[in-house]
């Protein structure tokens, strides 16, 4: 068995549910089924088809959509639509068939600069992982083809991989200006072949990492709990924003003291202090009143 799990989430659309794997299900290429005849190279498409209320099947990424006829509601099918995606992934029958032999599939990558001088930021128009990996060093890079393959850069330091982008931090030995359009072409090129970026072994390690962090979390104390709250909701899409990433670490009751760890573009950036203290630190002290007094960075 594969161990793959099926999280349901709404969207928008009242008609579509998405079901989101725990690992991607095709790579970089989004499909779209508005009817059986048209689904003959996906099995798991094709199966769908045959549930009666099935309008269109879209399959992208990590995620399954379903867009239903209005005979039923989602409320009463979407547990039993969950259980047999899942059971047809854990069953190792593809999900789409395609000739992908000497075909390259085009990926758009833009560099964009951080508040760090010393990261780049690489974004690209795919989902490239579905959870953020931080590599210090080529040792670490066991299960990122992507990222050993940047380390044999001699300027690259450090390589942050988060959803869709790739954050990369240097030596001082070399200048932006002089690496940035061979590091977003290698980047593209790499993406665009269909080489492995994050391993599926990887990948179900940080999703049972994830999983395992849950019952941490609900033994934490009501204020602990209210900070993890506050920097999911409105540190971390900022922080992402600059190629990075920040994680609670901890809380000191007596000293009132928070420790969050920084990753990415954020770890070791000069303006990291100023972010916490003028930023993160004010953040917390207006939402919790007098429950915090500093927030101490450790970098990642």
């Amino acid at each position: 068995m594969n161990n793959i799990q099926i999280k349901i989430q709404p969207t928008s659309n009242a008609s579509i549910i998405k079901f989101e794997a725990n690992k991607f299900l095709v790579q970089y290429t989004n499909y779209e089924f508005k009817n059986i005849d048209e689904a003959k190279n996906s099995p798991l498409a094709t199966q769908l088809f045959y549930l009666p209320f099935t309008k269109t099947v879209y399959i992208a990424g990590n995620f399954v959509a379903v867009e239903k006829y209005d005979i039923v509601e989602w409320h009463e099918i979407q547990d039993e639509v969950a259980e047999q995606i899942e059971n047809y992934l854990n069953s190792g029958q593809p999900v789409v068939i395609e000739d992908n032999s000497g075909k390259k599939t085009p990926v758009t990558v833009y560099a964009e600069s951080t508040p760090n001088p010393t990261a780049m930021k690489f974004v690209t128009n795919k989902k490239i992982a579905l959870a953020p990996f931080e590599f210090k060093n080529i040792d670490e890079t066991k299960n990122s083809e992507l990222a050993r393959s940047l380390f044999h850069f001699p300027f690259i330091k450090e390589v942050f991989i988060d959803e869709n982008y790739v954050s990369i931090i240097k030596y001082d030995i070399a200048e932006w200006n002089d690496i940035v359009v061979e590091l977003r072409e290698f980047i593209k090129n790499h993406i665009e072949e269909g080489k492995e970026v994050i391993s599926d072994q990887a990948a179900k390690l940080k999703s049972e990492e994830i999983k395992a962090s849950n019952p941490e979390f609900a033994n934490l104390d009501e204020t602990s709990k209210q900070i993890v709250d506050i920097l999911e909701e409105y540190v971390k899409p900022a922080v992402a924003s600059d190629g990075g990433n920040i994680m609670f670490d901890s809380y000191d009751s007596d000293s009132k003291t928070v420790k969050v760890i920084l990753q990415g573009a954020c770890s070791g950036c000069p303006s990291s202090t100023y972010t916490l203290k003028n930023g993160i630190e004010t953040m917390l002290k207006n939402m919790l009143n007098d429950k915090v007094n500093e927030v101490v960075a450790i970098n990642g």
